[in-house]
């Protein structure tokens, strides 16, 4: 197995306005996107798991031309209110890091 760090060329999370943080997995070349894509791992019941989010709610494409997936979800508290800890949702993509694929 192999961690989803070891294969994705850019793994990030931003700020999707004010209220929900998308998520980019993209990879160098297709031959290790199409890998991967075919694991199944990466999906919508994956970012519901990590981030606790109610798989519905989650919103989730593979862009086969640009060998990336994105997913978005609601951010708890909305960027910049008291008690957010991340104002730009740049910190949020760790859980991902370790995610195994087993390619």
């Amino acid at each position: 197995m192999a961690k989803l760090k070891d294969l994705a060329s850019v793994l990030r999370s931003k700020n999707a306005g004010a209220f929900q943080i998308t998520f980019d997995i993209m990879f160098a070349d297709k031959e290790t996107y199409e890998k991967v894509k075919r694991t199944g791992v990466i999906n919508r019941e994956l970012f519901a798991r990590l981030y606790q989010t109610p798989v519905e709610q989650v919103l989730f494409t593979d862009y086969d031309a640009a060998y990336a997936f994105k997913g978005t979800i609601p951010r708890r508290v909305s960027s910049g209110d008291v008690g957010d800890t991340d104002v730009y949702g740049a910190q949020q993509h760790a859980p991902l890091l370790d995610v195994e694929v087993p390619v």
